[in-house]
Parts: structure tokens; C-alpha cells; sequence
């Protein structure tokens, strides 16, 4: 490896999250940092401007979208460090033909992630929020809620969050049905969608996965089925479950995550009652932010040690 102190850029952080954390002054003893906490980087202009003659980026935003264009202007751009576990906003296959290490922070919000999901549950069958409203305004509700404890959960993704989800609705007395495209033996999307009272959806967006729960999927589900997304929006078809949720053909949903975020106002979900909407904060706790900034860091350094760990890609070939 070069001996010189390479340039490190973050051209992301906003909001911002990184600057003058512990892991911003471990980034320090590694090379120049320069550190971007203004807005722009998901303009790609702007965001070649800010990489220009970088060695290393640490990502920390998935508005900053690392494309073929941007792999190919930044020709001395070597590594993309990527805080968190989604890479959806970088095109893994031209990081490899343009000779740039990937590597991301999988695992370190899996607690965090898994316990909103829960807490998502049970806001939704048990109407924790619209309840809340209610009695502000002079009501006493006494309508009929769920219970979660009998119910089977179905675990689409059996990852770490999806691991420890499925450890959640085990602890509160549900039925876990597991799912994973690589394990054959677990149960098969149909049955599992039509047996679930709840569905929980922990798989990464790729082109393969975009659209996983589409129209047909939805009205596969109970009518009293709750579903829960703290993964990626586009995992699940956006007319189909507007639709699904206004006609009520599943009972309700808790989403962190969009197809467009943050939401625009008049967003057609912020007026579904039978929704219960979080800001795609799910992993947003100071132990999440802390662990997985400062493993984004360690993982700079074990490349530039010749050893690097949380490897999504490796290069293919050098660049021309």
C-alpha cells in the first residue's frame, strides 16, 4: 500500500452524524478527512466535486448514490466504506470493473432495527396512535384490539435483524415463520404470506428483491394481517399497498422506510389511519451511531492495512 496519507472524504453527512464524533477523530489518524454536512451529495455533480481526487469515501447517507458515472470520473476513488448493512445506493458491479473495494457495517443495528419492528407490531394491533389521538380530544375508546401472543409472525429475511425479530415474536409468545431465498427447507413465500397474522420484511433491495410483495402477494395475506417494513420501500410495490391498506384488504402496516424519502407532503400514506409511519430511524439509537461509525472507520483502516473485513466487493481489475 502507498505510504502517503490518502485523502478521505465523506461527502454525506447530513443530516449530520459523523463530524466530530469519536469515530471522525480515529478517521483522522488515517489520513486527511474532509468532511461534507451540507446538503447536496445526492446531486451526482455535487457529488463528484466533493470526491474529486479522493482515495477513500466513507458513505453515510444512501441519498449519495455511487453510480457507473460516478466510479468512472473518480479515478482515484480505491474504497467505498458504507455505514450500515444497505448498499442498494451503489452499483456493486462497476466498483468491481473500476477496481474499488465496498464494504459495509452488517449486524451493528440489528438490536435497534429489530426492536422497532416490534414496537411497530404493536403499535399497529394494539392502535397505540390513533388511541393516543383519541383521548387527547375527550374520547375514552374501548374498541377491540389485537394480540400479538398466538399469532404467527412470517420473517422475510433471515439475517441478523431477521434472526433477532424472529427471537422478538418468540419472547411475546408467536409462531415464527422463517423465510431466506438461500435455505430451501424454510417455508415457502406463499403459504408463509397466507399463514402470517403479521409479515416483517428484512431483505436488502435488489433487482431481484425490488417489487417482492406486489398485488398478487398482498391479497394472499389474511384481511387482518399486519405488515412491517423497517428494510427498504421499494421491497414492496407502492400502488399495490396504498391500495391494499385503503381498501383494507390487509388491517394495517408499520413502515419506516419509503419509495421516496422523506415524504413529500400529500403523500397519499400520511392520510391511511391504519398506518403507523416512522421516519426510517429504526437504527437511530447513540450505540447504533457510535458501534457502526466507528466500524465504517476500523474498516478504512484494514484496507489500507491490506486486510480488510465486511467485504461486499472486491476489484475486478485495475483501473485503465
Amino acid at each position: 500500500m502507498a505510504t502517503d496519507r490518502p485523502l478521505i472524504v465523506v461527502p454525506d453527512d447530513f443530516p449530520s452524524l459523523f463530524q466530530g464524533s469519536v469515530a471522525h477523530e480515529r478517521c483522522k489518524s488515517l489520513g486527511e478527512v474532509r468532511v461534507f454536512t451540507e446538503r447536496g451529495a445526492d446531486d451526482e455533480s455535487v457529488l463528484l466535486d466533493r470526491l474529486y481526487k479522493a482515495r477513500i469515501a466513507i458513505n453515510i447517507r444512501a441519498h449519495a448514490r455511487f453510480t457507473e458515472a460516478v466510479f468512472e470520473r473518480c479515478r482515484t476513488l480505491k474504497m467505498v466504506s458504507i455505514w450500515g448493512t444497505g448498499t442498494d445506493n451503489v452499483d456493486l458491479d462497476a466498483a468491481g470493473r473500476h477496481g474499488v473495494t465496498v464494504t459495509n457495517t452488517p449486524g451493528v443495528n440489528a438490536d435497534a432495527v429489530a426492536e422497532h419492528t416490534l414496537a411497530l407490531m404493536l403499535a399497529v394491533a394494539r392502535r397505540i396512535p390513533q388511541i393516543d389521538r383519541q383521548m387527547r380530544d375527550g374520547a375514552w375508546p374501548r374498541e377491540m384490539l389485537t394480540q400479538l401472543r398466538g399469532k404467527v409472525l412470517g420473517v422475510f429475511g433471515c439475517g441478523r435483524i431477521g434472526d433477532r425479530v424472529a427471537a422478538l415474536g418468540t419472547a411475546v409468545g408467536m409462531t415464527v415463520l422463517p423465510w431466506s431465498a438461500r435455505a430451501a427447507d424454510l417455508a415457502e413465500k406463499g403459504h408463509l404470506l397466507a399463514a402470517s397474522d403479521v409479515i416483517s420484511l428484512h431483505l436488502r433491495l435488489t433487482p431481484q428483491t425490488r417489487g417482492f410483495l406486489g398485488a398478487r402477494e398482498l391479497s394472499a395475506m389474511k384481511p387482518s394481517a399486519i405488515l412491517v417494513n423497517t428494510a427498504r420501500g421499494p421491497l414492496v410495490e407502492r400502488e399495490a399497498l396504498l391500495d391494499a391498506l385503503q381498501h383494507r384488504r390487509i388491517a394495517g402496516a408499520g413502515l419506516d422506510v419509503f419509495h421516496d424519502e422523506p415524504l413529500k407532503p400529500g403523500d397519499p400514506v400520511l392520510g391511511l389511519p391504519n398506518v403507523v409511519l416512522s421516519p426510517h430511524n429504526a437504527g437511530q439509537t447513540p450505540e447504533v451511531i457510535r458501534d457502526g461509525l466507528l466500524r465504517a472507520v476500523e474498516n478504512v483502516a484494514g484496507y489500507l492495512t491490506g486486510q480488510p473485513a465486511d467485504v461486499v466487493v472486491q476489484p475486478l481489475g485495475r483501473r485503465r
